[in-house]
């Protein structure tokens, strides 16, 4: 029996990046110690969550993943610890900036994934900070197992799940940044949100982990409250750990990877499927090309 234990974090973010790095290492101490070795940070928790407002000063957050200091950091402390740690950063490449999430393993970076649905809509106007990503969707051969990884927006995408799942991962994370519509205070997604996670666990018989941020943060134009609500899926996609709406907390989960894969296979979903009819879903509309 191949077991991996996982965690899902989440805290709020203030303007100190210090001050959050710092914070997001108590959390990946506290998982570590309580024995998770593939442990979950939030989107873009360095700051806070800037895509609210269309600044141009705030673009100058980017930076080369070589002069990140958050991942310098989490370098060293996944290499203390012997964990795995994804960390999602503003990344400048030359003329580019993507929303990028880098995979360390024990002190190594893996590779790099750059967010590849960009959303842009009241209080999420990330078009206006991130290209869309061009590195396709990858999956980790880490030391304690197959990860796949995306991020936020990426998560309403089945097509991202299938993908990561059909390349064999053994999990699939999610960190995120997700509250409020500034547009209409009446919505709440978190429940769609969640949902719609559960639904990729389901239907790849995948543990899903997702990581969210939680607090009010305002901007020049709007505010936003995050709603936390960090999960963990089993294989079929049923919630078997939670954060609430509004702590700071370290989720953990233990998984038998080996029995993981023999219900995928006995399912029989990857067996049955008919690759040579599915060829719409590469058109927007729905036609024949």
């Amino acid at each position: 029996m191949t077991e991996l234990t996982v965690a899902a974090t989440q805290m709020a973010c203030g303007t100190d990046r210090d001050e959050n790095i710092a914070r997001a290492e108590k959390l990946v101490r506290a998982a570590a110690e309580k024995g998770a070795q593939v442990i979950l940070l939030q989107e873009l928790f360095e700051t806070p969550y800037f895509c609210k407002d269309t600044e141009p000063d705030l673009m100058h957050l980017a930076m080369p993943i070589a002069d990140n200091p958050a991942v310098h950091h989490f370098r060293a402390l996944a290499a203390a610890y012997k964990v795995v740690i994804p960390v999602s950063i503003y990344e400048r490449a030359n003329n580019a900036q993507y929303n990028s999430l880098v995979m360390i393993d024990s002190g190594e970076i893996l590779g790099v994934y750059r967010k590849s649905h960009i959303p842009d809509g009241p209080g999420y106007r990330e078009k206006y900070y991130f290209n869309p990503g061009d590195t396709g969707f990858h999956v980790w051969n880490t030391h304690v197992g197959r990860v796949g990884a995306a991020i936020c927006w990426d998560q309403w995408f089945p097509e991202a799940a299938r993908i990561l799942a059909v390349k064999g991962a053994d999990v699939i994370l999610y960190p995120t940044a997700i509250g409020s519509e500034p547009h209409d205070e009446t919505i709440h997604s978190r429940d769609h949100w969640q949902r719609t996670m559960q639904g990729h666990s389901a239907a790849n018989l995948v543990p899903v982990v997702a990581s969210n941020r939680v607090g009010r943060e305002e901007g020049e134009s709007c505010g936003i409250t995050f709603y936390g609500s960090s999960f963990i899926t089993d294989g079929t996609g049923a919630k078997i750990a939670e954060a609430d709406e509004t702590s700071e907390a370290v989720l953990t989960a233990t998984f038998d990877l080996d029995a993981l894969a023999e219900q995928r296979l006995n399912w029989g979903v990857f067996r049955d499927r008919r690759t040579d009819l599915y060829t719409d879903i590469l058109t927007l509309d729905g036609g024949r090309r």
